[in-house]
């Protein structure tokens, strides 16, 4: 890393004028945090813009896209807001450490909180539990229950973990992560909320009352007075479901060559185990659908030379390349922001093949 960065990598942006949301690589210093077009896999010099970070505000986790779980939004001295979307909730709480850091720079007393976690906590006297639960069934700022799928069961009016945490911080219920994951666990405790699901269930039978309730992407919750499970018959069950239904096992914004224009786009790939998936995702689009896929059963996976232009990468694209065949031949051409992150990204991929 360059002397100043902070932190730097891929964050998807909303645009100012035309709210479309296009990748972009972030660099944060002490006072700034910059932004740049990718071209040909390499960051276009001059930034194409900079938010200044003295006297800014940041709101983390954001829930103003319901289909963008993993918003920042700043808010500048002028006024104007920067919608800013992570990959997962690990790299976005990371951003927000990082950025909040960085706004309290000259105040040393608030960045030593930012690392202290109140590890005892109690309701406030004036809120109660079933004034969350009044909250929680708002229908315009409460949590919107939806149908999700877990190992081959779909189940009707459920919610996930972690998106009940992020509602409890941003409606100020709780200071952080870990006292929103206790609330919500008196919560269950209550039998306001019930656990829907393998997952879920299982930490239930965890006697700590803090690891009852998990911070999950994948743990599925459910109000308790509208507990139904519909398990879908096998015959319903579509190939694309199949494939979707494994544990995810890492996932990040990667550039890939296109197939046919042979042109780099930022992509978030999500790896799955059991059964083994690499599937990548256009981070511009509100769905939350793949636009592509593959098994990784009998795939190979390896770096490409750091030195020049591979055989087979189209464009003057070098650095951070590496490239998966799949069993049926395919070639995928993938590049990594730095070396350690392609590493981590082959040796993920080798251990499901």
């Amino acid at each position: 890393m360059e002397d100043g960065v902070l932190k730097e990598g891929f964050l998807v942006k909303r645009g100012h004028i035309v709210h479309n949301w296009k990748a972009r690589w972030f660099i944060l210093r002490q006072n700034t945090l910059l932004y740049y077009k990718l071209e040909g896999g390499r960051k276009v010099t001059p930034p194409k813009g900079q938010i200044l970070l003295d006297g800014c505000t940041i709101t983390c986790p954001c829930l103003e896209y319901e289909n963008r779980p993993h918003l920042i939004k700043l808010k500048t001295q002028t006024s104007t807001e920067y919608f800013l979307e992570a990959c997962s909730r690990e790299e976005r709480d990371a951003w927000a450490f990082e950025i909040t850091g960085a706004i309290h720079a000259g105040q040393p007393g608030k960045v030593q909180q930012l690392h202290i976690l109140k590890n005892s906590f109690k309701l406030p006297p004036h809120i109660s539990l079933h004034h969350i639960v009044d909250k929680m069934h708002d229908s315009s700022s409460g949590i919107r229950p939806s149908p999700n799928m877990e190992q081959g069961s779909t189940y009707k009016k459920t919610f996930i973990g972690s998106s009940l945490v992020d509602w409890l911080i941003s409606n100020s219920f709780s200071a952080n992560r870990l006292e929103a994951v206790t609330l919500a666990s008196m919560l269950m405790e209550e039998n306001f909320l019930r656990p829907v699901g393998v997952r879920s269930m299982g930490a239930i039978r965890s006697g700590d009352l803090a690891e009852q309730f998990l911070d999950d992407s994948t743990a599925l919750y459910t109000f308790a007075e509208s507990y139904k499970k519909k398990i879908s018959s096998k015959e319903e069950i579509s190939l694309s479901t199949v494939e979707l239904s494994g544990t995810v096992v890492k996932q990040g914004y990667l550039a890939k060559q296109g197939h046919k224009r042979k042109n780099w786009k930022v992509r978030r790939f999500v790896l799955r185990k059991d059964p083994a998936f690499l599937h990548y995702y256009d981070p511009s689009k509100e769905e939350n659908r793949p636009v592509g896929g593959f098994s990784l059963r009998g795939s190979l996976v390896s770096a490409l030379e750091d030195n020049g232009v591979p055989t087979g990468v189209k464009g003057n694209v070098q650095g951070n390349l590496f490239k998966v065949i799949t069993k049926d031949d395919t070639h995928y051409y993938i590049q990594a922001s730095s070396k350690a992150e392609r590493a981590e990204w082959i040796e993920a991929i080798k251990k499901l093949t």
